[in-house]
């Protein structure tokens, strides 16, 4: 059975950052942008993870055009030294995909800023770094920005009061889909805003299904002294797919000719836990137009980073 269906169209041309491009979907979605012609920034909290990655995808593709580039997206003086590196290059980017994320840490953990690991690196993180680059987005000819989330984000509940869960016990799993469902919810924002004010750009999202990487190992072991899952990929009934596969949905919304703005894909088949790249069922909460913008707004106060200061 074939691990890949989406053949990636020609990107001879473009120009493209991938967070978290060092290993799973992140490092998938990378080689295969670069296989189709793409120059494509693989940008990594751990630089020499991301020249391994760099080195194993130009194993398989040597004319593959890489650069690895340092991004930590829970420290925001970091995601803005990065855009500013990418803004100072002077070149339109095509393609931004907010593909990083971690996942269920067992206990309360905060950014460099101060906010809940998860809500700043899963979400805050990438809402400042697409902001900060909408410049050299929106000076490209088709530009897009293509987020992950995850179907955890069905389950999701943003409480504006309490957003850090500073006030609530912390419990990983709602904290996580809390985070991608804001990720969903910025993807219909930013699709939205482009809309309302004639912006040639298209924002997209994707989930992965039940894609094995090292996501649910990474982040669950955080702060614990010993290798942890996260707690719902213990069991081993539900079906699941390889990294080959589950890197399609995002590559699917990142590059499809068929996707469409504010679309969202994910794995068609099971539960959309695997297969084939398909529309995914968009939760009611993320269609709430005025969620959504109450939520943009929240995020341009705690980070700082706003479209009228960062467009113009």
């Amino acid at each position: 059975m074939p691990t890949t269906s989406y053949t990636v169209p020609d990107q001879t041309g473009k120009y493209a950052v991938v967070t978290g491009a060092n290993s799973g979907t992140g490092k998938e979605t990378a080689r295969r942008l670069a296989a189709a012609g793409a120059r494509v920034v693989l940008a990594v909290r751990t630089v020499a993870k991301g020249e391994q990655a760099r080195a194993e995808i130009l194993g398989r593709h040597p004319h593959a055009r890489l650069e690895v580039r340092r991004l930590d997206l829970a420290d925001l003086a970091s995601v803005e030294a990065f855009a500013d590196g990418i803004l100072a290059d002077g070149a339109p980017l095509d393609l931004l995909v907010n593909n990083a994320g971690v996942m269920t840490p067992p206990t309360r953990l905060t950014t460099v800023d101060g906010f809940e690991l998860q809500m700043g690196s899963n979400y805050l993180g990438p809402f400042a770094l697409t902001v900060r680059l909408l410049p050299a987005l929106l000076a490209a000819r088709a530009p897009r920005v293509a987020t992950m989330s995850s179907g955890s984000a069905n389950f999701g509940r943003i409480d504006f009061d309490d957003l850090q869960w500073e006030r609530r016990r912390y419990r990983s799993v709602p904290s996580y889909a809390q985070s991608k469902l804001a990720d969903l919810m910025m993807t219909r924002q930013l699709a939205a805003l482009a809309a309302e004010r004639g912006w040639n750009l298209l924002s997209t999202a994707a989930h992965p299904g039940y894609t094995v990487t090292n996501l649910q190992t990474a982040g669950a072991s955080l702060g614990s002294d010993e290798p942890r899952r996260a707690p719902f990929t213990k069991t081993r009934i539900l079906p699941r797919q390889e990294v080959e596969q589950g890197a399609e949905p995002q590559l699917y919304a990142a590059t499809s000719p068929e996707a469409t703005a504010g679309g969202y894909y994910g794995p068609g088949r099971r539960f959309e836990l695997v297969g084939p790249t398909a529309p995914a069922r968009i939760t009611r909460r993320a269609l709430d137009a005025d969620a959504n913008r109450r939520l943009w707004t929240e995020s341009e106060r705690l980070t700082g980073v706003t479209v009228p200061a960062v467009v113009a």
